[in-house]
């Protein structure tokens, strides 16, 4: 069941040096439950094709349905998960939790039974009263996800959620995220400049082309129903995905 969907969706700003318009006539649909990973040249939107979906920026042209409902502002039935973290140190993990439904006037007694839940059931149980310093750069990720999945949002939007921590601890982290959103039933679109991430994670991947980006193509990944990210990576197909996706993006780069 299709839970999102594009329709012709056009963006313009104003910027310094004049009119920009970041994408034209861009149309897709998500599934219920899908994980879709978009990537395209640096500057095509991407991240602003997110806030479109959010309702933090209203489109010049087309419209965002979310469960067939036109999107007119921001929605508890949509989470955004930023690069940064944005923890408050001076509040115990368990209160940074609770911080995003305090924000949103949503600190009901079945959202935060959620929340401790959900600490619980991905191993932060024991942190709820920690403060984010103490924490590893891949827990306090986990926290972040878990205060953005405490309202119960319907779809999630990863914007290069994972590009701050050290390599390492992404491979880790993502499959940890991955795990957690397939468990949790949520329907996620994930920007990222890095191929090999979007092919490990997605179940299709979204190639736009340079601005005014346009979608040039969207790739089903298939892995297998047991897939893992980090398993993915080994797979024999990983690298025929990757050398397709590339050879797409390279042939539009922008200066």
């Amino acid at each position: 069941m299709e839970i999102l969907r594009a329709e012709n969706v056009s963006e313009k700003y104003q910027a310094e040096n004049g009119e920009i318009n970041a994408f034209e006539s861009v149309s897709f649909g998500v599934e219920k439950g899908e994980f879709l990973s978009i990537v395209g040249p640096s500057g095509c939107g991407k991240s602003t094709l997110l806030s479109v979906i959010a309702g933090l920026v209203k489109p010049t042209g087309g419209r965002v349905l979310v469960e067939g409902e036109v999107v007119t502002g921001t929605s508890p039935h949509v989470g955004y998960m930023l690069q940064r973290d944005n923890l408050l140190e001076w509040r115990t993990i368990l209160d940074n939790v609770l911080f995003g439904l305090e924000i949103q006037q949503a600190k009901t007694p079945e959202n935060v039974q959620r929340a401790v839940r959900l600490l619980e059931t991905y191993g932060l149980a024991e942190f709820v009263e920690k403060y984010p310093r103490q924490l590893s750069g891949g827990m306090r990720q986990r926290v972040a996800l878990i205060r953005t999945l405490a309202a119960g949002p319907d779809i999630l939007l990863l914007d290069e959620a994972f590009s701050a921590l050290d390599y390492q601890t992404r491979l880790t982290v993502t499959d940890d995220v991955y795990a957690i959103l397939k468990k949790e039933g949520v329907t996620t679109l994930m920007v990222t400049h890095d191929i090999p991430e979007s092919i490990s994670m997605g179940d299709r991947v979204m190639i736009l082309s340079a601005r005014p980006a346009r979608v040039q193509d969207i790739l089903p990944i298939d892995f297998g129903p047991q897939r893992t990210p980090l398993g993915c990576r080994s797979h024999p197909n990983f690298a025929k995905y990757f050398d397709y996706i590339w050879k797409e993006l390279s042939q539009n780069e922008t200066t």
